[in-house]
């Protein structure tokens, strides 16, 4: 039988000092994103499973908090903006990067294109969509062009999942099983560079309420998968 080591006492206590200094260094170091979304379901699950699929390690250099705030536009960025004062004054630690998330939907042209003018003079970053943040689901399957409303997005999905899911397949908005769908069905790959393709489309131009479609959702996408 092999003879136990018997670690001295003063070594034990030694690693664990170092161990609980190494942990408090990499709390301290830990970089903050926080994610406002105009959705209060539909947009926070999608990142939300983004957010678990991050390679590991990620969530331990950064904090990644998803709110979803039912507001749209100027008031969401005003609900972002007062959403990190409150992150910052309860943790004491900086908001490295705020984001939003929203779309044109119906809302007032001038009010779509004036929040996402706000984001980009106060260093916001913004993942806006024309006309609705599916549409970054159909960029998994193909690559549009044409306008087209929000009121045709639920058809197009469901026309894309039912070969592979079953006829009996709907889609449900706030559903919770959306991304891990998407993961399996789509292609990220190919959203990313459909999503780039529509926004050269529109480049130099800042009538954004005029840009459809198109979704800039890639670009926040991309800055997480990014993450080391």
């Amino acid at each position: 039988m092999a003879r136990k080591i018997k670690i001295p006492n003063e070594r034990l206590k030694r690693f664990a000092r170092e161990e609980q200094k190494r942990k408090k260094d990499i709390r301290s170091k830990r970089r903050y994103y926080l994610i406002v979304c105009e959705g209060e379901a539909t947009e926070p699950n999608y990142f939300e499973g983004l957010k678990k699929d991050l390679p590991k390690g990620v969530l331990t250099a950064y904090q990644i908090d998803i709110a979803g705030t039912g507001r749209n536009t100027q008031s969401l960025v005003d609900e972002a903006l007062r959403l990190k004062d409150v992150y910052e004054k309860g943790s004491s630690r900086h908001i490295d990067k705020l984001w939003v998330v929203f779309d044109r939907d119906s809302f007032l042209l001038q009010d779509f294109n004036a929040a996402i003018q706000r984001c980009a003079n106060a260093d916001i970053g913004c993942a806006w969509s024309n006309e609705a943040f599916e549409l970054w689901y159909l960029l998994r399957f193909q690559y549009y062009e044409n306008a087209m409303s929000r009121q045709v997005y639920k058809e197009m999905i469901e026309n894309h999942l039912k070969p592979v899911i079953g006829k009996e397949f709907r889609y449900e908005k706030n559903s919770e099983n959306m991304y891990a769908l998407l993961k399996e069905h789509g292609s990220l790959e190919d959203a990313i560079r459909n999503a780039k393709r529509l926004a050269e489309r529109f480049a130099g131009r800042q009538d954004y309420a005029n840009h459809n479609p198109c979704t800039t959702v890639f670009n926040l996408v991309t800055e997480l998968l990014k993450l080391r």
